[in-house]
């Protein structure tokens, strides 16, 4: 079973908005970060793990989209939600192609709604998760056979028998 319990950290200048984001997240069971900006953010992020950020687009000294690139680049198994008053199609069209958000959310946001998006994003993040692993688990599987292969030449090609067709041990 995945856990439930992820960690969310909100980026946003307005205190009430990272109140009300807070309130809303950890009544589902997450733990909740909040920093006041992005310079506070990417601190957090240095310090601890974190599954999801939810970042304010107009902040002051750096842009959300900027903050989020920063994210990915440094970050990238952390999911990206752009939080938003004004979604212009210029600003959705560079935050989808530079900084990789998987959406959007508008202000004021539908609480029903975030949560269902919430649990649509992890549910992708565990399958990114899971992929990445089991990749990592193909390369080591790779190479520990061709360490075999060096080895033991022709290993590889041998069929391996069935138990029906392996003769009897005593």
């Amino acid at each position: 079973m995945k856990d439930l319990n992820r960690t969310i950290l909100v980026v946003d200048d307005d205190d009430a908005v990272r109140f009300a984001l807070e309130m809303t997240l950890k009544s589902e069971g997450h733990t909740v970060l909040a920093a006041n900006g992005p310079e506070q953010g990417l601190q957090i992020l240095r310090s601890r793990p974190v599954d999801m950020v939810i970042s304010d687009q107009t902040m002051p000294r750096m842009s959300g989209l900027e903050f989020l690139k920063l994210v990915r680049d440094r970050h990238p198994d952390v999911m990206r939600i752009m939080l938003t008053g004004n979604a212009e199609l210029p600003t959705v069209i560079d935050a989808i192609n530079q900084g990789e958000i998987y959406r959007f959310l508008t202000k004021p946001w539908d609480s029903t709604e975030l949560k269902v998006m919430l649990f649509v994003a992890f549910e992708q993040l565990d399958l990114e998760r899971e992929n990445r692993q089991l990749l990592a688990q193909v390369r080591y599987q790779d190479t520990v056979l061709r360490a075999l292969e060096k080895k033991y030449p022709g290993v590889s090609a041998m069929l391996k028998a069935s138990p029906a067709q392996s003769p009897a041990v005593n």
